[in-house]
């Protein structure tokens, strides 16, 4: 175990440490099969978000399929660390806050891998709201989502885990489920507790 000064995964510095000592349990450095049969089913290609992209696999694998992508990450650390892993496309990584971050094109999606869970519970509300502020109606959201339904087990992390319950209790007001399933190739720290999911934006 890599000895960390920064204990806050709202700090940039807390994520630029880890990729800066390569410690990156949550990273799988491929493409997630449940992605690759997203977008073999797709019926165009998707206009696409990757918020806290860690080293962007996926942005070089969408971009790969002529679908318009752009990744991004606080942490310059990570967005370095992307630009190296992906190689020529590295220019779609971009170091910003989610938060702030305006795309340059309107959204057909987000994608969500391990962004969500990186960030403590008292977050989510204002991811959720990002997430349907930058969605057009009939916009989706697909990806990971990592649950764990003992008491206070959200609690410990990063990742931090969600009860199912009071996941659907802040979806349902902007977004409304399609697809649900179990993951089959998840890595170590989420194996047997992470879904893969599409949400349509209401």
């Amino acid at each position: 175990m890599a000895d960390f000064e920064t204990r806050d995964p709202t700090s940039t510095r807390f994520w630029d440490e880890r990729f800066e000592k390569n410690f990156t349990p949550w990273d799988k450095g491929d493409v997630p099969g449940d992605l690759q049969r997203f977008v073999r089913h797709s019926e165009r290609p998707l206009a696409t978000l990757i918020p806290g992209c860690g080293n962007a696999y996926e942005a070089a694998f969408l971009a790969q399929q002529a679908w318009q992508v752009m990744a991004i990450d606080f942490s310059p650390a990570a967005v370095q660390s992307a630009r190296a892993a992906i190689g020529e496309w590295g220019k779609h990584v971009v170091e910003a806050d989610f938060f702030k971050f305006t795309p340059q094109f309107d959204l057909d999606l987000i994608y969500e891998r391990a962004f969500f869970c990186a960030l403590p519970p008292e977050m989510r509300p204002a991811i959720v709201a990002r997430w349907a502020e930058l969605l057009p109606t009939g916009g989706l959201l697909a990806g990971f989502v990592y649950f764990n339904d003992t008491a206070d087990a959200s609690r410990k992390g990063p990742p931090f885990s969600i009860h199912s319950d009071d996941w659907l209790v802040l979806m349902a007001a902007n977004f409304e489920l399609v697809e649900d399933r179990a993951v089959e190739d998840s890595i170590a720290v989420f194996a047997g507790k992470e879904r893969w999911q599409i949400w349509k934006r209401r």
